[in-house]
């Protein structure tokens, strides 16, 4: 999700092949072995495996939004906030998904260590709408996708926390035109499919 936000967002146009992962298409696999999405496979040939490159890759080539740029605060500072988030919060984020139905307990303690971040993230909302300040920015697009998901998980729990500023943004962005545009469905790809233009 968070690369085709930035995909979007910068408007770039590229051919959009859905991959189902549990049926992978053999050049899907072929220009990226590990068989994970995103894959963007560049004009020439180059690949791009990981969500957040693909970002700074279509954010470096346009950013007309200025998602680059915060208001304040600057680049590293979003990186850092965004490696908190794929590193730690997902982990925890993960085993909240997955936890297992013989030990829910895992499921709750990875919870509420997932919850620290989010307090961390509601606190950052207190005096301005989004992380970097007065409007969107990479750290936010970055890591709404993933609080998304945790709060999808129990959205009843979600929603009873203590953390209204965060509510706030998570619905501002659940509701936005950008979110519809790049969550429309796709129908499976496989060779000889019609070509999709993404943006």
């Amino acid at each position: 999700m968070r690369a085709r936000l930035a995909v979007h967002v910068s408007r770039q146009q590229c051919e959009l092949r859905e991959i189902v992962l549990r049926d992978k298409a053999p050049e899907f696999l072929a220009a990226s072995p590990k068989g994970t999405v995103p894959v963007l496979v560049k004009p020439d040939g180059a690949v791009i495996e990981e969500s957040l490159e693909v970002m700074l890759w279509a954010l470096h080539e346009s950013d007309p939004d200025s998602w680059l740029v915060p208001p304040s605060g600057d680049l590293d500072a979003m990186l850092a906030l965004i490696e908190a988030c794929d590193r730690e919060f997902k982990a925890n984020l993960d085993a909240y998904k997955y936890a297992s139905r013989a030990a829910p307990e895992n499921g709750v303690q990875a919870r509420n260590a997932g919850a620290q971040f989010l307090v961390e993230l509601d606190g950052r909302l207190t005096v301005q709408p989004y992380f970097f300040g007065e409007r969107l920015t990479l750290a936010d697009m970055a890591i709404f996708p993933f609080v998304r998901q945790f709060a999808n998980v129990d959205r009843d729990w979600f929603d009873q926390q203590t953390w209204p500023h965060l509510l706030k943004w998570l619905e501002d962005l659940l509701a936005s035109s950008r979110f519809a545009d790049v969550m429309k469905k796709y129908s499976k790809w496989q060779n000889g499919s019609d070509i999709v233009v993404f943006n």
